[in-house]
């Protein structure tokens, strides 16, 4: 059904240019965006005189946005400029952190991919010895927290990071399978 696709509602900067690309013709400030919900990389224009923070959470949804003025495209992570790629790990973390609960389900709901592999095996680290203690874990009882996880679950590597690092393979598209962002197919005039 068209026009049904979720979208983002916050995002927080990763990098504002106030003179924007030194490569575009235009010399109109932009900023690069990571969505709160699914991680969604996005280019916007901020409105005239407003200057954007790094980690500053902003207003992208469709009602009154008060800084952000276009949202220009959806972008890969190969768009992405240095600073950007820099920022990213520190701040799907704090998106991590601060929506503990969603991630927390996800190790209490995750199930198999097929008959050989187990969703959470996408999780960088998560090998056969894992993915038995989280389900025989979780079996006896659902995990609360991440402090909880990385008690009960041992030599395991924090559960932020594994996330972390599951949600900058999958923005750099080297997976097949997509746990926690929606996959970036370049659409037609680069719209979001």
């Amino acid at each position: 059904m068209q026009g049904t696709e979720k979208r983002e509602e916050h995002a927080y900067v990763l990098d504002f240019l106030t003179a924007g690309k030194s490569f575009s013709g235009k010399s109109e400030p932009v900023a690069q965006l990571i969505g709160e919900e699914w991680f969604t990389l996005l280019e916007v224009v901020p409105k005239p005189g407003i200057a954007l923070k790094q980690a500053e959470k902003v207003y992208i949804g469709k009602d009154e946005r008060d800084k952000i003025s276009l949202i220009k495209a959806r972008i890969s992570y190969n768009d992405l400029t240095q600073n950007s790629k820099t920022e990213l790990p520190i701040l799907i973390a704090m998106i991590v952190k601060e929506r503990e609960q969603h991630f927390v389900d996800v190790f209490n709901n995750a199930g198999p991919l097929n008959i050989r592999e187990h969703s959470l095996e996408l999780l960088p680290g998560i090998g056969k010895k894992h993915l038995d203690a989280i389900l025989k874990a979780r079996n006896e009882k659902r995990f609360e927290s991440f402090k909880d996880i990385s008690e009960r679950i041992t030599l395991m590597q924090e559960p932020i990071k594994l996330i972390t690092d599951r949600v900058i393979e999958e923005l750099e598209g080297t997976g097949r399978f997509y746990m926690f962002t929606k996959p970036y197919v370049k659409k037609e005039g680069g719209r979001y």
